[in-house]
């Protein structure tokens, strides 16, 4: 056995080299890597094994994408247009429902069975009151023109947060209101504040009438 000569701690070594240290750089350093992929007729861009959507506006064009190890972020010059969650099993898509409501709203036929929105489903962004509304407004405007509806709703998440959103939906299925003029007006309404229970005046939790 030998004894620790050690006469400093980790601490006390730490606080010798520190001044000798050179300053970390102003600027953030950027440890993804970069790919600049063409996007392809489907408004996706491949990325190592898997394809991501983009907007549809930039179909042709070439993206400039930073890949980090749990996402990746596409941006057109310098304003960035789509974040992914990365995959990681291959042969993999990554469809954001956004990207292709433009497309969407000219051909409502084709929403119904979109990859985009069987995902959007799955991640929870597509919410049960989205189908609520949109049953209903499918059933008076027929399927087409509910659909597309239903469509012009989900343009509302451009400036708007998805959850007034998903608030002005439920208030407009409440009021019968299937059109997407009356889920704006409701999702930006004020929220309503909750009403406290009635006790009748001069009476409190303490002291009840006998």
């Amino acid at each position: 056995m030998y004894a620790d000569t050690r006469s400093r701690t980790i601490a006390d070594d730490f606080a010798l080299e520190r001044p000798l240290l050179m300053p970390l750089p102003e600027e953030p350093f950027e440890t993804g890597r970069l790919f600049t992929p063409r996007v392809d007729r489907y408004g996706q861009i491949p990325v190592r094994t898997n394809r991501y959507s983009v907007p549809i506006r930039l179909i042709g064009k070439r993206v400039r994408i930073i890949l980090h190890a749990s996402h990746l972020v596409v941006y057109d010059q310098n304003v960035e247009v789509a974040r992914h969650e990365r995959l990681i099993a291959k042969g993999a898509v990554r469809l954001e429902l956004d990207h292709y409501l433009e497309v969407l709203v000219r051909e409502p036929g084709a929403f119904p069975g979109s990859t985009a929105l069987e995902q959007a489903r799955s991640a929870g962004k597509f919410t049960p009151v989205h189908d609520a509304w949109w049953t209903q407004a499918m059933k008076i405007h027929g399927e087409r023109d509910g659909t597309r509806a239903l469509i012009e709703v989900l343009l509302l998440g451009r400036h708007m947060t998805h959850e007034h959103v998903v608030a002005g939906l439920a208030a407009a299925l409440r009021a019968g209101a299937m059109t997407a003029d009356a889920v704006a007006l409701e999702a930006a309404r004020p929220p309503r504040p909750r009403s406290s229970p009635h006790r009748t005046p001069g009476t409190s939790a303490g002291h009840r009438r006998r």
